[in-house]
C-alpha cells in the first residue's frame, strides 16, 4: 500500500527473481524531472540505458547545490563504478558527446572508460543535419515547429530513409569517406537550391570526424549482445527515456513533437532488449505542467500563477535556455501517458513548487463545443480551442522540503496526491519535495523487495 491508500491493489512480485529492469519515461511534454529520478534509483543499480533522441535533450541533476546538465550521456554517470549506455536509438552528435565526456572528466566523473560505452549502430548527427534544421525552422516562420536546431529530425530522417551514417561506419576510415562523398553532394544541392544555405566541403567534415573516431573508439560495442549478457547475469538495468510521451512521433501531440518514439516501448528497438524483459515503468510527472516551444496547452497558464511557476519552478530548458509554458497538472494528458506506456508507479515531481497558492487546480477533462472529452483528442484543431475542466483543491504554505515520508506532509498536499492516484488508477511510488538530491520521499523501489 501506497502512501496508505488502499483503493490500488499491491503489485505481485515474482519472489524468486533477483534482478530487475525498469524503464523511466516521461509523462508530460519532457522537462519532467526524470534527472533526478533515475539519479536516485543509480545507487540500485548496475547499468543505466539511454535508447532514444539526441542532444535536443537535457537532464539536470543537483548534487550538493552543484547543478550538472546532461544531454547524452545518462545521469548514473555522477555515481560510480555504475556502466552508462548509449543505445542505437539515440542519434549522436560526435562533437557534442566528446564535449561532455571532457567536462565530466574536468570535475572528476568517468575516470573510468570503461564504464561508458556506445552502441556502434546508433546514427550520427552530421553537421549538415544541423544547417538543414535550422534553415528550415527559419522558412516556416510562425509556422515553425520549434525544434532545437540541433539536426536531430534530418538525422532521424536520414536514418528511415536509410542513406544515414552510423558509429559503426565512423569507425572504418574507408567506409565513411565513401558513405560521405556518396551522401554530400546531395544534401549541399538541398541545403543550397531549395534552403538557400551554406554548402559544405568534403574536408569541413570529413577531417574533424576522423578525429572524434579515434576519440570514440574505446567506447563503441554492440550495446544488444552487452544487455543480454548482464541481464543473464543478474544486473539491475534502468532505461532512462528522454523527452517525454506528448513528444512521441506516434502518440504525441504532432507535429509538434521530437522525431523518435519516446515511450516505453521504444526500448526495445532502441537498446536492442526483448518486451519480456522489462519488469517495470516508472512514468515521471511534475505536480503541475510544462511545455517548451510550439504546440497545444489546454491548462496553458499567461497570468502571475503560471509566472510564479515559472520562477520558483526555474522553468527554463536545460539545453536552450528557453523559458517553460507552465500550467495546471493536466490528468487527460497524464491518463493517457499511462495507457500507452503502461505504466506500473509515477514519479511526482516539483510538489514544492505548488507551495504558497491559496487554491490548486486539476484537470479533469475538456469542454469543446458543448462537448465534454475525458479522453485526449487526436484532431489537433480540436485540442486547440479545448477548455479544460477543472477540480479545485485546498493550497498550503508549509515547507516540504525536509519532509521524508508521506505522512508528514502537510495535509493538502496529501488530499493532492490522493486525489491524482484516484483519477488515473496508478500508485504515486515517488515524491520529489525540494530540487536536491536527497529532498525526496520514496515510497516504492522497484528494485528492492518488500
Amino acid at each position: 500500500m501506497i502512501f496508505g491508500f488502499n483503493c490500488l491493489p499491491t503489485t505481485i512480485r515474482d519472489e524468486a527473481k533477483i534482478m530487475a529492469n525498469v524503464v523511466i519515461v516521461g509523462a508530460q511534454w519532457g522537462d519532467e524531472g526524470k534527472g533526478k529520478v533515475v539519479d536516485l534509483l543509480t545507487e540500485y543499480v548496475d547499468i543505466i540505458v539511454r535508447f532514444q533522441g539526441g542532444n535536443n535533450a537535457g537532464h539536470t541533476v543537483v548534487i550538493d547545490g552543484e547543478k550538472t546538465i546532461l544531454h547524452l550521456i545518462p545521469s548514473g554517470i555522477l555515481h560510480p563504478n555504475k556502466r552508462c549506455v548509449i543505445g542505437n536509438g539515440v542519434v549522436v552528435d560526435p562533437r557534442v558527446l566528446l564535449e561532455e565526456i571532457d567536462r565530466l572528466k574536468k570535475r572528476g566523473y568517468l575516470q573510468d572508460d570503461r564504464c561508458l560505452l556506445l552502441s556502434e549502430n546508433a546514427h550520427l548527427i552530421m553537421p549538415y543535419h544541423c544547417r538543414i534544421d535550422q534553415a528550415r525552422e527559419g522558412l516556416r516562420g510562425k509556422k515553425k515547429i520549434g525544434t532545437t536546431g540541433r539536426g536531430i529530425g534530418p538525422a532521424y530522417e536520414d536514418k528511415m530513409a536509410r542513406c544515414g551514417i552510423r558509429v559503426a561506419d565512423l569507425m572504418n576510415e574507408k567506409t565513411f569517406r565513401e558513405k560521405l562523398k556518396t551522401i554530400l553532394p546531395e544534401k549541399n544541392k538541398y541545403l543550397t537550391t531549395i534552403l538557400g544555405a551554406k554548402r559544405f566541403g568534403f574536408p569541413e567534415i570529413f577531417e574533424p570526424y576522423r578525429k572524434y573516431a579515434r576519440k570514440l573508439k574505446k567506447y563503441v560495442t554492440n550495446i544488444s549482445i552487452l544487455l543480454e549478457q548482464e541481464i543473464s547475469k543478474n544486473r539491475n538495468v534502468l532505461f532512462e527515456g528522454a523527452q517525454g510521451t506528448l513528444l512521441d512521433i506516434d502518440h504525441g501531440t504532432y507535429p509538434f513533437v521530437t522525431s523518435s518514439n519516446t515511450v516505453a516501448g521504444a526500448i526495445c528497438s532502441g537498446a536492442g532488449v526483448g518486451p519480456t524483459k522489462i519488469d517495470s515503468v516508472i512514468g515521471v510527472s511534475k505536480a503541475y505542467t510544462t511545455r517548451v516551444g510550439e504546440g497545444p496547452f489546454p491548462t496553458e497558464l499567461k497570468d502571475e500563477v503560471g509566472e510564479k511557476l515559472r520562477e520558483d519552478g526555474r522553468e527554463f530548458g536545460s539545453t536552450t535556455g528557453r523559458p517553460r509554458r507552465c500550467g495546471w497538472l493536466d490528468v487527460v494528458l497524464l491518463r493517457y501517458a499511462v495507457r500507452i506506456n503502461g505504466f506500473t508507479g509515477i514519479a511526482l515531481t516539483k510538489l514544492d513548487v505548488l507551495r504558497g497558492l491559496k487554491k490548486i487546480k486539476i484537470c479533469t477533462g475538456y469542454s469543446y463545443r458543448g462537448k465534454e472529452f475525458y479522453e485526449l483528442p487526436s484532431n489537433l484543431e480540436v485540442l486547440q480551442r479545448c477548455r479544460p475542466i477543472y477540480e479545485e483543491w485546498e493550497g498550503w504554505d508549509e515547507d516540504t522540503r525536509e519532509v521524508k515520508d508521506f505522512e508528514h506532509l502537510p495535509s493538502a498536499a496529501k488530499h493532492y496526491l490522493r486525489r491524482i492516484e484516484e483519477l488515473i488508477k496508478v500508485r504515486i511510488v515517488m515524491v520529489s519535495v525540494g530540487a536536491q538530491r536527497d529532498e525526496v520521499i520514496l515510497s516504492e523501489n522497484p528494485f528492492q523487495k518488500d
